[in-house]
């Protein structure tokens, strides 16, 4: 195991210099600190492991890792990165928020120089390289969704049963075609447990219910998204050979296809205005993970994402996790506990199995409605919200 001789003879400078740099004590010039930077790397030096002493105190902050698209705004990310934040303040923890793309440099970084006590990472994927890179380091960490294989505390929303449970309630008020929205191909590409729970979910209640459950795989473009609904929902493309999707017909006009899908199942919500705007009025939308205080949706039935238990749960996993790892914090002035570990587990009461909360759905809002016939040509629906192809 490399020591911080070796990374001091490495980047050519003194053991004190890189401590200097590990602990930022002291001003040290950007040549310097990168050469010692690159030397930690190509070492694979940990200072936790080999010189614990470079660190007597904890740092009480938890790296929240969530990738994130440039220029891409994903509203449920922002609500996480504030409840977990909130979340983790009751512990008396603060959140540094990482949003690379990669994560696993940056992760390895905070994790080694000790800018963090512990990770959350977000946008959890089967295999998902983060998780090994940080078990490797031995950095506590807590995922928001789950990886059955990962062998860390999680917490996530049964996507499987949430979508299942859906189509099982468009199935009973007598839809017998069913589109499901997806997430988008780039989420489930890169295997992401969410969109491949929510499709697992989608054929287990098909298969239960024998309803046609037909699959659309979102698309972070609108004018994608809406090619393919629009197919999807038996509306094709016009015959000009363009491919580029017209004004959504009248809901009873003849265009109006026969044995058409009755009702939309939507994991897939980051255009749900869009969505909402371009499928005829008579059909019934189902979203699946919804915000709770989304206005959009109060009058749909749907299933909410449970976005505070979720962030609580996760802030107290990291937490606990941390604290098994390190040990208890420092008593609090007059000799109280530090916030969040009064009940938590230490190194000696670790089980075999790392603690889960998995966290049923729940149907919130109306009751889904029976399919019912589109309006007649003389109550035309607006045109669709989803941009044209160029």
């Amino acid at each position: 195991m490399a020591t911080i001789k070796d990374v001091a003879e490495r980047a050519g400078v003194a053991p004190s210099t890189v401590s200097y740099v590990l602990s930022g004590s002291r001003k040290i010039s950007e040549d310097t600190r990168r050469a010692v930077r690159a030397a930690i790397d190509e070492l694979g030096y940990h200072p936790r492991a080999s010189a614990r002493t470079l660190r007597s105190a904890r740092t009480d902050v938890i790296a929240l890792a969530v990738p994130r698209v440039p220029g891409e705004y994903r509203a449920v990310d922002g609500r996480f990165a504030i409840d977990i934040t909130d979340a983790a303040r009751g512990h008396g923890y603060d959140v540094l928020l990482m949003t690379d793309l990669d994560g696993v440099g940056g992760l390895r970084r905070v994790a080694r120089s000790g800018l963090a006590d512990g990770a959350v990472l977000m946008a959890v994927e089967e295999d998902d390289p983060r998780i090994a890179a940080l078990r490797e380091l031995g950095f506590p960490t807590a995922l928001l969704g789950h990886d059955d294989h990962a062998a860390l505390p999680w917490t996530d929303l049964d996507w499987e049963a949430a979508v299942a449970l859906a189509v099982r309630e468009a199935a009973a008020a007598g839809h017998r075609r069913v589109v499901f929205l997806a997430s988008a191909e780039h989420e489930i590409d890169a295997r992401r447990g969410y969109a491949l729970r929510g499709l697992d979910g989608a054929r287990q209640a098909a298969a239960e219910t024998g309803t046609e459950v037909r699959v659309v795989e979102s698309h972070r473009e609108p004018a994608v998204l809406g090619r393919r609904l629009r197919e999807a929902l038996g509306y094709p493309c016009p015959s000009t050979g363009s491919g580029v999707p017209g004004p959504r017909p009248s809901a009873g006009s003849s265009a109006t296809p026969s044995g058409a899908p009755t009702a939309l199942v939507a994991q897939h919500l980051t255009l749900l205005p869009h969505i909402l705007d371009a499928v005829p009025g008579h059909l019934a939308v189902i979203p699946v993970g919804s915000l709770p205080d989304d206005l959009g949706v109060r009058n749909l039935p749907r299933i909410d994402l449970p976005v505070a238990e979720m962030s609580t749960a996760v802030a107290r996993l990291a937490v606990e996790a941390i604290t098994a790892a390190a040990g208890p914090r420092p008593a609090a002035a007059g000799g109280a506990a530090a916030p969040g570990t009064a009940n938590a587990p230490t190194g000696s009461a670790l089980t075999t199995e790392p603690p889960h909360h998995l966290i049923p759905p729940r149907m919130s809002g109306p009751a889904v409605a029976p399919p019912r016939a589109p309006k007649p040509d003389s109550e035309p629906e607006p045109d669709s919200g989803l941009e044209p192809d160029p």
